[in-house]
């Protein structure tokens, strides 16, 4: 039998697979209803002009061909004048490339700037799918651990940065705690990137769904943004369209010119009716766009209200964007022991601890995404019944 590569071997299996995997396993609960937490994804669908306007596509052609690499000059356009927007900075079409998602966004930024036993600082916990490609690049993943507020120590940063690291990642919202990176914390990482010749590579898919008005941070405003920060976009909860695979990537043109290599080896080009999608949405949808964002405060404000009593002993430590991050109260279990637990005796799916770094196994994420905010208060039912006895 053919040896696998060691590097991706030795990487778990992802979580969301995992948690699908026990779903399959695992008898239901009599007359509860499994409620799913695991992924997170929006419950609603795309709006339904949105699905018109890709239903006429469909028709055309030309929506079946390839498209320049970094994506369509309008799509690129539409993205840019979005960001500028929400950054009160200049941001140009000639800054962006589309991707297949997020995800691919990340894996084309390390790929471009990161080589074998280089080392990135990501503080924990993190969002596993970064942590896994990083392993399976045979790259080396320097764990900062942040606070009780979950934001990262800008000091812990810099004395975690050495010779050999060529990226921060930052993920704010934040996959899997909800928290908000304040404005003033990203400048002083980024300073740090700066000072020490360093990629700081942003992830704010999330960005649409935060509580606080104004821009996320300065830094795309700056003369000199291009030299030294990467911003990932995604599109997949704004729009909810998570199955048309398509994020973007803004960065300078050192950068973007070996993402676009990368790029054209592995899909070469986003799914072009993804990237339409994409266009229409932006230039058409803003008033749909804030009201699944509003939704999507009230269920995580259920979320709150429900946990602030702690239910069965559960703790809320942050909660934002789609998420909960929830302490549970068994100091002898893995957080594993006590996910597989909620879902055989209460039908509660959710992800494990683990999945997001060292030290976290007394920690759940539950994604709000998936769950109506009249549905939340039977989670902190089911957690009352699945905690301390």
């Amino acid at each position: 039998m053919v040896e696998m590569n060691p590097w991706v071997a030795g990487v778990t299996d992802p979580p969301v697979t995992i948690s699908r995997r026990w779903l399959a396993e695992t008898p239901p609960v009599p007359d509860r209803p499994t409620i799913e937490l695991a992924q997170a994804a929006p419950s609603y669908p795309p709006a339904e002009a949105l699905r018109e306007h890709l239903a006429e596509l469909a028709l055309r052609p030309e929506v079946y061909g390839y498209v320049l690499g970094v994506g369509l000059e309008h799509v690129r356009a539409a993205i840019a004048e979005d960001a500028a927007r929400a950054y009160g900075a200049v941001v140009e079409a000639d800054d962006v490339v589309v991707t297949a998602g997020c995800n691919q966004a990340f894996c084309l930024a390390i790929g471009a700037t990161c080589a074998a036993g280089d080392e990135v600082v990501v503080p924990i916990p993190y969002y596993f799918d970064h942590d896994m490609w990083l392993r399976a690049g045979a790259l080396t993943p320097v764990y900062v651990p942040t606070g009780a507020d979950f934001v990262p120590d800008p000091d812990a940063i810099a004395a975690a940065v050495t010779e050999r690291t060529r990226a921060i990642v930052l993920v704010t919202p934040n996959n899997p705690t909800g928290a908000e990176y304040p404005a003033a914390v990203i400048g002083a990482i980024a300073e740090i990137a700066r000072a020490r010749d360093v990629l700081l590579i942003l992830d704010e898919t999330y960005r649409e769904f935060r509580e606080h008005a104004g821009p996320p941070h300065g830094e795309l405003a700056r003369d000199d943004w291009r030299d030294h920060v990467v911003h990932l976009a995604s599109f997949s909860k704004s729009l909810a369209i998570p199955g048309a695979r398509v994020g973007a990537l803004l960065a300078g043109p050192a950068l973007r010119r070996e993402v676009a290599k990368l790029l054209d080896c592995q899909t070469i080009c986003a799914p072009r009716a993804a990237q339409e999608a994409v266009a229409f949405g932006l230039t058409h949808l803003a008033d749909w766009m804030e009201a699944r964002r509003t939704e999507m405060h009230e269920r995580v404000t259920a979320g709150r209200t429900v946990l602030a009593d702690r239910p069965g002993g559960f703790r809320l430590g942050a909660s934002g964007a789609f998420f909960a991050y929830v302490e549970h109260p068994f100091p002898d279990r893995a957080a594993t022991e006590v996910a597989r637990r909620l879902l055989a005796e209460v039908g509660v799916l959710c992800i494990p601890g683990e999945a997001f770094g060292p030290g976290q196994d007394r920690w759940l994420r539950l994604a709000f995404g998936n769950v109506e905010a009249d549905l939340i208060p039977e989670v902190g039912r089911r957690f009352e019944m699945g905690g301390t006895p």
